[in-house]
């Protein structure tokens, strides 16, 4: 059965994806900036609606009140990175539009990445590391003026339930280099969408938003140890089947 529910939530992610990609380009045309943007989170609740409906994936989102609420307040999102699940969730639950670090070879990917493509968002190439860090630090800048939150994942890739990546800081030092706070996020997606997997099960995805973390007069390596040690414990907190305990030492035995 739940290969069938995966099937057709895969079949509705192909059918709506086309239509959607070409209309966001044409509109791109003449529209461009956070009105294109909300235009595209459109799709991103019809992903996680239809997961909902098609998969039996709900979503329980605590600690929202730990977000900035100004309207121009920047921020960055450290985001624990399980599946592709929370990168279509994120934007459909911030109040701010969002602006995602992706390698570049995500626009090529059709309708998706050319929709993408079109957007405010941050494509880098790996390749050119000091280049690529440079161009997250100018338009992370530019786009944090406008209220323009950033997003990354600082394990970089998508990590199996119950491990933990190694956490980059790149996020890190871009909030030192414009003194915003960053905001750390678990997520607990792999219970039921996991990486790389066609087959998702029902079930509930734990949504944890941390405090908010200053950035002033900080270290990024520092910084960023603080909000993995936030991100880990709060994903043995949610997640606690996920992880093996630790085996108790064996007692000394003396003659």
């Amino acid at each position: 059965m739940d290969f069938v529910r995966s099937l057709v939530h895969a079949l509705w992610m192909l059918v709506t994806v086309v239509p959607w990609g070409i209309i966001m380009c044409v509109n791109s045309l003449w529209k461009r900036g956070i009105p294109l943007y909300w235009m595209a989170v459109t799709w991103l609740n019809w992903a996680i609606g239809g997961a909902r409906v098609l998969l039996g994936i709900r979503t329980r989102v605590t600690g929202m009140e730990n977000l900035p609420t100004d309207k121009l307040a920047g921020c960055i999102l450290l985001v624990k990175h399980q599946s592709t699940y929370e990168t279509f969730l994120m934007p459909t639950l911030m109040p701010h539009p969002l602006a995602f670090v992706f390698k570049k070879e995500l626009i090529y990917v059709p309708f998706f990445g050319w929709a993408m493509a079109r957007l405010d968002m941050i494509h880098i190439d790996r390749s050119q590391r000091t280049h690529a860090f440079n161009k997250v630090v100018a338009q992370g800048r530019k786009l944090l003026a406008q209220g323009i939150w950033i997003i990354m994942f600082p394990e970089g890739t998508r990590i199996p339930r119950g491990q933990k990546g190694h956490y980059k800081s790149g996020g890190t030092r871009l909030a030192c280099e414009t003194g915003v706070p960053v905001v750390p996020i678990a997520v607990t997606s792999a219970k039921v969408w996991p990486r790389k997997a066609f087959i998702k099960r029902p079930g509930v995805v734990d949504v944890s938003i941390g405090p908010a973390i200053s950035s002033v007069g900080r270290k990024p390596d520092e910084l960023m140890r603080e909000v993995e040690a936030w991100i880990e414990a709060e994903m043995h907190r949610l997640d606690p089947d996920a992880y093996v305990p630790e085996a108790a030492p064996a007692a000394s035995t003396t003659a």
